[in-house]
């Protein structure tokens, strides 16, 4: 039998185990995040996000990764500090990852198997690379880095 998504794990910043099983019936936007890229903008439009949906359902589940020319080079706790203090982040930011290559975490390559990006491609292209999960747990939408949050709100509001 093929996994679900609610069958894996993740492990959060201070590297505790966490079951994506805790978000069952949640919509999930899962995003790959970095400090020091154009797009670091857009976690500003990720918590506005955020604040408007939590309580309706909505969690947004950020994964550092360092493979896009070395844009997140921090630790997990440098991340941390980065995402609280310049944009007043509360969604969850976990374990710096690979989204791409024979290290890759297996959420993600679940996620890029689910829903393949243009042309079937699987790989992630570049930061802010975004996943739309139901409530049921299917990967409905995959948008790239140039989709800011803000343009999703309606494919998130009809999931709500």
């Amino acid at each position: 039998m093929s996994k679900r998504i609610y069958d894996y794990s993740v492990k959060d910043a201070d590297m505790n185990e966490v079951s994506i099983g805790s978000f069952k019936g949640k919509v999930l936007l899962v995003v790959n995040v970095a400090s020091e890229c154009g797009f670091t903008y857009q976690y500003e439009g990720l918590q506005k996000l955020y604040n408007k949906y939590a309580e309706d359902g909505l969690e947004i589940l950020g994964f550092p990764c360092n493979q896009f020319k070395g844009q997140e080079p921090g630790s997990n706790e440098e991340i941390q500090f980065f995402c609280t203090e310049k944009y007043d982040v509360s969604f969850n930011i976990f374990n710096k990852i690979d989204v791409n290559g024979d290290n890759a975490d297996p959420f993600y390559d679940f996620l890029k198997n689910e829903r393949p990006g243009i042309m079937g491609t699987k790989n992630i292209k570049w930061n802010f690379s975004k996943f739309l999960v139901n409530k049921d747990g299917e990967v409905i939408k995959r948008y790239g880095s140039t989709t800011k949050p803000e343009s999703i709100e309606s494919d998130i509001l009809k999931l709500l």
